[in-house]
């Protein structure tokens, strides 16, 4: 079976961070220098073993500058053992759809993420879970809010709510700072695993961050997450980020 990405990636390009994202955690650098990029899911598959917990995971990015598909291992140190995500970094163009496509069929939890700077980022993850579930129903899924180091931000926490409505974990991310870098990976690990108490016992290998966002921010961002769960769903996100 094969799965059409829908014509979405005909609109604009975006750039939310999704193949940074990955290189951050693999080489431990920031990839200052980038292309435009499609805003994709992320499609990770895995695999238990008895004698540890072993996660193969199907990472699907968008990036334009790749061609055809690009694998990455990346790995991570938890009490149950090691965890290996292995990472498949696609090329967002159309004419590579069929082979991109393939990598969607196996996989068992997911990632999507957009730019807390772009609105159309966000208004396009309705989308690709949509698309996604449709091909790996019932798998845990992540929905991380990327760039909140940036001050302009376009995508404010309460208008965030589409997580809420679909029973998604949601988390704040960036990518140049390393914040809340490594959650994502915990809550997938954890769910596969079956295993609410697994825990990294070894801090991923980053390097330094390009910005730092304090504590004051931290807490600022926190708040305005509690302070927004709070909130009643509104019947449309639209009405939220117009």
């Amino acid at each position: 079976m094969w799965w059409s990405v829908c014509s979405e990636t005909r609109k604009p390009f975006c750039v939310v961070g999704k193949t940074t994202f990955v290189k951050r955690h693999l080489t431990g650098e920031f990839e200052k220098k980038y292309e435009r990029e499609y805003l994709l899911p992320f499609a990770l598959s895995y695999f238990l073993t008895a004698d540890h917990c072993l996660v193969l995971a199907n990472l699907i990015v968008g990036a334009s500058a790749t061609i055809g598909v690009e694998v990455h291992p990346l790995d991570f140190f938890t009490n149950c053992g090691k965890i290996r995500f292995y990472c498949w970094d696609t090329a967002g163009q159309e004419k590579f759809g069929g082979l991109r496509d393939g990598y969607y069929i196996h996989g068992q939890c997911a990632i999507i993420m957009f730019d807390v700077t772009s609105r159309l980022t966000y208004k396009n993850v309705p989308t690709w879970h949509r698309d996604l579930c449709r091909v790996c129903e019932n798998i845990p899924i992540v929905l991380c809010g990327n760039k909140v180091d940036v001050k302009n931000r376009q995508v404010k926490a309460k208008q965030v709510t589409f997580h809420r409505k679909k029973n998604l974990q949601y988390y704040e991310v960036s990518a140049k700072s390393n914040y809340n870098f490594e959650k994502p990976f915990l809550y997938l690990a954890r769910k596969l695993a079956g295993d609410g108490n697994l825990h990294f016992v070894e801090t991923p290998a980053l390097a330094p961050p390009d910005v730092t966002i304090d504590l004051a921010a931290q807490q600022q961002h926190e708040a305005e997450l509690a302070a927004a769960a709070a909130q009643p769903l509104p019947d449309d996100d639209d009405d939220l980020i117009e």
